[in-house]
């Protein structure tokens, strides 16, 4: 199902002869993910720590060198606890997917637009992972055996580790069906 914006974002990058078959959006708002399952104790680790040593150092009068030096840690241990999960909900927010007769299309980017194309003829490697409410991900290529650990991060950098795909999106194996049809130029 298409909307008109995600159909328009999409339609930019189309050149004369394609024909768009699909598009879509990755699945709004605040999401767990498997990966969850660790750094979720992780990052409560992490932060509880910072936080336990700046507080320490505070109350002991440390020098404030020592003070400084647990900024750094309290913000990441903030950011991993519970930014992360807003940055990527901003990301997903700003993400677009489409399928046409000829190629895959990802735009995305939160301060600059940022397009992906891959060609279907050459695609080789594509995977589908489904959940119980049909949502799930297609996987655009070898996937790196630690891209889950990735995905759910959002932090700088991160990207280029991880798969090309269709994240998050809803009735996943109807897209797989049209981009294996597509595969096969019917």
């Amino acid at each position: 199902m298409m909307d008109g914006a995600t159909e328009q974002e999409i339609s930019r990058e189309l050149s004369p002869t394609e024909r768009l078959l699909w598009a879509g959006r990755p699945l709004s708002g605040l999401r767990f993910r498997p990966a969850d399952v660790f750094f979720i104790p992780f990052s409560l680790l992490w932060g509880g720590f910072a936080i336990f040593w700046e507080w320490s150092v505070f109350n002991s009068n440390a020098p404030f060198f020592f003070w400084l030096w647990g900024i750094p840690f309290v913000l990441a241990g903030v950011y991993l606890i519970v930014g992360r999960f807003f940055v990527d909900a901003w990301q997903r927010d700003k993400t677009y997917y489409g399928v046409t007769n000829e190629r895959i299309i990802i735009v995305s980017g939160l301060l600059n637009r940022k397009v992906k194309t891959l060609n279907l003829r050459t695609l080789s490697d594509l995977s589908l992972s489904e959940r119980s409410d049909r949502s799930g991900t297609i996987s655009l290529g070898a996937t790196n055996p630690f891209a889950p650990w990735f995905g759910g991060m959002a932090w700088p950098g991160m990207g280029q580790y991880v798969t090309p795909g269709f994240e998050m999106i809803q009735n996943a194996k109807t897209v797989y069906d049209i981009i294996r049809r597509a595969q096969a130029g019917t």
